[in-house]
């Protein structure tokens, strides 16, 4: 069911009752710039009890704020009632709030480009802050005092580099200043918005432009003082013609294509934070960085933690961060090493990781190359077989269960991989012998 037809359905609704009811925010400027609107938000003067009442499936996910979500063919439309907030103590959310105008309830919102109404019967724009104006001129700006918005809502000192990146707007210089200003106090926000707000922005293919907004405005420093840290880290000029490691990561993130999991911009992001700690210089004088993808994965892990990630996308990060130095080895592994390698779920987005990494440095490709020519080559059969033997196989030839058992099975496994073994008999006959004990010295 097309969105904007059930939306026009629930605004005829509450006009049919008596009630004012348009399209509301990010929707409006959306339709203004061209753009397909991912949601579409209501405001109304009906009261929240009200809206419940007219509509057979509802949920109060926020009704002490007056917002009630509707559910019509499938789809979810926050209602909200027109509102002038109370006094906003937490940083976060106003103490309490009264019903209003349409005018009063655009005058409390943060950007003039999101305090726009539309009237979906009439088709006519409400704009009581000059919206219009700015999304034609493309300027960011606060509704009313900047410093009292922000103040209002510290999450809107994200929001605000996120919608000048992904907009493509200019800030004004009132907002800006609001900004640079308050972003310390960014850390009164939930680890949860805050992680939210980076995925958005670094996630978007705007996302240097969101690196950079993010670094003039003091905010990286502040969420993510892990990655400023790396400004004037040295790197050696052979391998790193770029510059020093803040100017390779920002070099990286300008590299990856539209589309990313927040896994592969976050370990882009991350990757070299260890370099910081584990930098010193070698006895000809060359800069070194050894073990720093362990403290790198270290430092990511206390960085996910820290803004609340989930664990599978954690895991995923770590696992990328924690392997990328090992790419420079795949030509000289083992065929079921590198199967094993190239095996892990984690492979697209730290083959892509290699990628941009050697692109932003050195410009070399030819492990990269190698790799995906070996996936091209290992495609026709599964890279990680069904096992030729399990555990009762090596009970029944005698072994006690014990650590022996992983190393048995894990070089019958190799020879497998490697096209040593074919089959279960071979396996066994192989174990019986012994042999997998002169595999592992290979």
């Amino acid at each position: 069911m097309d969105m904007e037809v059930t939306a026009r359905r629930i605004v005829s609704r509450l006009r049919e009752e008596g009630h004012e009811a348009f399209f509301a925010g990010g929707c409006v400027r959306d339709r203004l710039m061209g753009r397909e609107p991912h949601d579409i938000d209501i405001a109304t003067s009906a009261r929240p009890g009200v809206v419940q009442s007219l509509f057979s499936r509802t949920v109060a996910v926020g009704a002490q704020f007056g917002v009630i979500v509707v559910l019509e063919d499938d789809l979810e439309f926050q209602v909200a009632t027109f509102r002038a907030d109370g006094a906003y103590i937490d940083g976060r959310h106003p103490t309490s709030v009264t019903y209003s105008t349409a005018e009063g309830d655009a005058q409390r919102r943060d950007f003039t480009a999101n305090g726009l109404f539309y009237d979906p019967v009439e088709g006519r724009v409400w704009d009581f802050v000059g919206g219009k104006a700015d999304i034609q001129a493309q300027i960011l700006r606060c509704i009313g005092d900047p410093e009292a918005r922000f103040r209002e809502d510290k999450l809107r000192l994200l929001r605000a580099v996120r919608f000048a990146a992904t907009l493509d707007f200019e800030v004004d210089d009132r907002t800006w200043e609001a900004v640079q200003n308050l972003a310390p106090e960014v850390t009164t926000v939930s680890a949860e918005r805050i992680r939210e707000e980076l995925v958005r922005i670094f996630c978007h293919p705007t996302r240097l432009r969101g690196f950079d907004l993010l670094d003039a405005s003091g905010l990286l420093a502040v969420v993510l003082p892990e990655v400023t840290a790396l400004k004037g880290v040295e790197q050696p000029p052979e391998f790193h013609p770029e510059g020093d490691v803040f100017v390779h990561t920002r070099l990286m993130l300008s590299l990856l294509p539209e589309v990313v999991s927040a896994p592969l911009v976050f370990s882009v992001l991350l990757h070299d934070t260890g370099k910081l700690m584990t930098a010193h210089r070698d006895d000809t004088g060359r800069m070194r960085f050894n073990g720093h993808e362990s403290v790198s994965a270290r430092l990511t892990a206390e960085i996910f933690e820290r803004l609340r990630f989930s664990n599978a996308e954690t895991d995923a990060t770590i696992t990328a961060v924690k392997n990328h130095m090992a790419f420079k080895d795949v030509q000289s592994m083992r065929v079921s090493t590198l199967k094993r390698f190239l095996a892990r779920e984690t492979m697209p987005d730290e083959l892509a990781l290699h990628r941009v990494d050697c692109l932003g440095s050195h410009g070399l490709l030819d492990n990269y190359d190698f790799l995906l020519a070996k996936q091209e080559e290992f495609s026709q059969l599964p890279l990680i077989p069904p096992p030729l033997v399990t555990g009762r196989d090596l009970i029944a030839l005698g072994h006690k269960p014990g650590p022996t058992f992983r190393s048995i099975l894990e070089a019958v496994q190799s020879g497998q991989l490697e096209g040593a073994l074919k089959t279960r008999e071979d396996a066994l006959e192989w174990i019986a012998s012994a042999a997998y004990l002169e595999h592992k010295k290979i």
